[in-house]
């Protein structure tokens, strides 16, 4: 099983390799990035106490939406949104916040994802 500790860590370790990434592939480095957090759950209850939380901690926040699983079951989800440059420090901070917010609910936290930001002139 693992740690709290651990799983921080881990989430650290994505935010640089998902930061590396977009850089590596040219994405502009001092661009505002939307980042979107992921969250979800099986129960709404739940899930809406958690977007409560974080949009009282900065973030916009997306209407939940209900989805099926491959096995037939159903999980609800929301995004937790801010702007950001491609700032470790920053996106770690939000990781820490964010995790607290999706243990005190008991919903699972899945990371972030945003958008690549090309240079001036380049095509998308």
């Amino acid at each position: 099983m693992t740690t709290q500790y651990e799983e921080r860590e881990e989430w650290y370790a994505f935010n640089q390799e998902t930061i590396d990434a977009l850089l590596e592939d040219g994405s502009q480095a001092d661009a505002d990035y939307t980042i979107e957090h992921h969250f979800a759950s099986s129960d709404f209850d739940m899930l809406e106490k958690a977007a409560v939380d974080a949009f009282k901690a900065g973030f916009e926040v997306t209407d939940a939406e209900e989805l099926m699983l491959d096995d037939g079951g159903t999980v609800f989800c929301f995004d937790a949104i801010v702007e950001r440059k491609l700032d470790r420090a920053k996106l770690d901070v939000d990781t820490d916040t964010l995790l607290k917010i999706a243990d005190k609910h008991k919903v699972h936290y899945d990371g972030w994802g945003t958008y690549f930001m090309p240079h001036e002139g380049e095509l998308q």
